[in-house]
């Protein structure tokens, strides 16, 4: 048994002395007697006790549970009941001040040390878990503030990244368009050349091939700018489903017209439409960049003098078109990789090319809400499957 500094608070001089004694001889070091609430106060300004043995029906202004209430807030010192009534009322005035222990007298010496021990234990054990509580809201607390302040971070960062964004996209976009106008004249200068071109002239067929090159460079660094300018938009989320009535025997002759004029490798396109309405109501715009992106890789990608495959038809409210070439195809290990922005398959070799075409289509895909299938071997071709709802 450990040696322990007692208070003793007991207004009956006999119990107080039977329990002093029956206390030191078990080795504890009594602090003092108090036979009044006032008194226990008094002494536990003066001396630190590790436990007080409490009568609960002292004399004077202060019972032996008021007195316990106040070392419970003051000293927080464990406290042991000595009483010699265990009636109810007596004990449910007990159990609201939260006791280390209760004591019926008279006690035997036995029964009083395993209280003692009992109510040490109890009180430790109870300030263990409220330094553990205390650590573990100090901690929350440290926790909370750390994610908080990440969170600030984190919202400045995202917040630095959306104007960086919304700058890259202002710049890209007016850069775009101030190359547009001189683009569109210098074509408009070589399509003139051309036509002069047809006249007798002594340079007549270097005007004609060197004003084709122009126009042909041209074409192709426009429609870079368009890819450009589509992703500029795309990043700036300022790409809309605009859906109205559109003619689609006129849409694919103007489709068709386009991909054809751009044709150097003698590659011819064969056209297959399908119970195609006069009108449907779609994006003619999304569309348009779909199949003309699908149609010219498919002839770009063909060797000279091949043939590609452009079917469209009209089923269940879907346009499903596909568009099959017998080129180069993608290899195999690539394919995962296929509408990523700027890829470009290994095997293209010298074929000029941006590899924003197949990111243009599947982003005008994803917003009409359609779906899009590839298969491809190498040296044996490429089918893409478009399938896309209108009205």
């Amino acid at each position: 048994m450990f040696s322990l500094k007692i208070l003793i608070v007991e207004d009956d001089a006999v119990s107080a002395l039977l329990l002093q004694r029956a206390l030191e001889k078990n080795r504890h070091e009594i602090l003092g007697v108090a036979d009044s609430g006032e008194k226990a106060l008094e002494l536990l300004e003066v001396h630190q006790a590790d436990i007080v043995m409490m009568d609960i029906n002292l004399a004077g202004e202060l019972d032996g549970i008021t007195t316990t209430e106040i070392i419970n807030e003051k000293f927080d010192i464990p406290v042991v009941y000595l009483s010699a009534s265990s009636d109810a009322e007596t004990m449910n005035k007990v159990v609201g001040t939260n006791p280390s222990a209760y004591v019926i007298k008279p006690f035997n010496i036995r029964e009083l040390n395993m209280v003692i021990e009992l109510a040490i234990f109890k009180d430790r054990k109870e300030k263990e878990l409220q330094k553990l509580n205390n650590e573990l809201e100090e901690k929350v607390k440290q926790r909370t503030e750390e994610l908080y302040n990440a969170n600030k971070e984190l919202t400045k960062a995202l917040e630095k990244e959306r104007e960086i964004n919304e700058l890259k996209s202002r710049i890209v976009l007016n850069v775009s368009h101030g190359f547009k106008t001189p683009l569109t004249s210098i074509l408009s200068s070589a399509q003139l050349l051309q036509i002069y071109a047809q006249k007798e002239h002594p340079f007549k067929a270097k005007i004609a091939k060197h004003s084709f090159k122009i126009e042909n460079s041209v074409r192709a660094l426009n429609n870079l700018l368009t890819s450009v300018l589509f992703f500029g938009k795309a990043d700036a989320d300022k790409i809309d489903f605009h859906p109205k009535k559109m003619f689609t025997g006129a849409f694919v002759k103007e489709l068709l017209d386009t991909v054809r004029a751009g044709v150097e490798n003698g590659v011819t396109i064969n056209v297959e439409l399908e119970n195609l309405p006069k009108v449907i109501t779609s994006d003619s715009e999304l569309l348009y960049q779909i199949f003309e992106n699908l149609l010219s890789n498919g002839v770009k990608y063909s060797k000279d003098g091949q043939q590609v495959e452009f079917s469209l038809k009209y089923e269940n409210n879907h346009l499903i078109g596909t568009v099959k070439d017998y080129g180069i195809g993608i290899p195999e290990e690539e394919q995962s990789q296929l509408f990523d922005r700027f890829f470009r398959a290994k095997n293209v070799g010298i074929v000029e090319g941006s590899g924003l075409g197949l990111s243009i289509v599947k982003k005008c895909i994803d917003v009409l809400k359609g779906e899009i299938k590839f298969v491809s071997k190498p040296k044996k071709g490429t089918t893409f499957t478009v399938t896309i709802p209108v009205k």
